[in-house]
């Protein structure tokens, strides 16, 4: 403002000196000062286009900011996703596994079970042909008493290994459990349920690893 103020006062200092001089040596006083002026003129005008620039790029700078920070997020989003679904996963193989594991030490004697009850059926069908004085008798010359005993021995290793055997009759007719062999007259059961059992069925933990071969209780038709 000063430096403003002191133009104008020796600009008008100078029209009073310059209205004795002839008209063109005024303008040519003068441009100097005018040229100055419009050269202040321009720099403050590229001063101010400064400034505007400057705002210019820092919004854009912000919006970049801004853009980048969004991307960043929706990938922080995406891993996170990802990552709980691959904990998920590796949850549930894990308990897959363990499942299988415990599965193959309870049923790994499966096999084996299966072979095993067929003994135990020789030994049943042996004692039939004994009878029941037979059994009870401390003659030792006869085997009845050792095949008795060693039948129910074997019922009771099955039991303590979780071999149990069906006792299907009287009860529901069972696909899972029981397989169809027959029909007989309803004498005494309820029509549908089993009436016989051909063979013994056994189940290993509740699973069943033989079926039992049953007889179905059929209504006859009255004459």
């Amino acid at each position: 403002m000063a430096i403003r103020y002191m133009l104008l006062t020796q600009k008008k200092d100078l029209r009073k000196i310059l209205s004795f001089l002839p008209k063109n040596n005024f303008r040519a006083v003068l441009d100097p000062y005018s040229t100055a002026a419009q050269q202040r003129s321009t720099g403050d005008d590229l001063h101010s286009d400064e400034h505007v620039d400057d705002r210019s790029h820092s919004v854009a700078e912000v919006r970049i900011l801004e853009i980048r920070a969004s991307k960043l997020e929706a990938q922080v989003r995406d891993l996170t996703e990802r990552c709980t679904k691959a904990l998920a996963d590796s949850d549930m193989v894990r308990r897959r596994t363990r499942k299988f594991v415990e599965d193959a030490k309870v049923f790994g004697i499966q096999s084996f079970c299966r072979d095993l009850v067929e003994v135990a059926d020789l030994l049943e069908q042996a004692t039939k042909n004994f009878t029941p004085e037979e059994l009870v008798l401390e003659d030792s010359l006869l085997p009845s008493k050792d095949v008795a005993h060693a039948l129910d021995r074997l019922q009771c290793i099955f039991t303590k290994h979780g071999l149990e055997k069906m006792t299907p009759i009287g009860g529901s007719y069972d696909p899972y459990q029981h397989e169809i062999v027959c029909h007989v007259a309803a004498e005494g059961v309820k029509p549908g349920s089993v009436a016989i059992v051909k063979q013994h069925g056994y189940s290993l933990h509740g699973r069943t690893i033989r079926h039992a071969h049953v007889g179905i209780a059929m209504e006859t038709q009255e004459q």
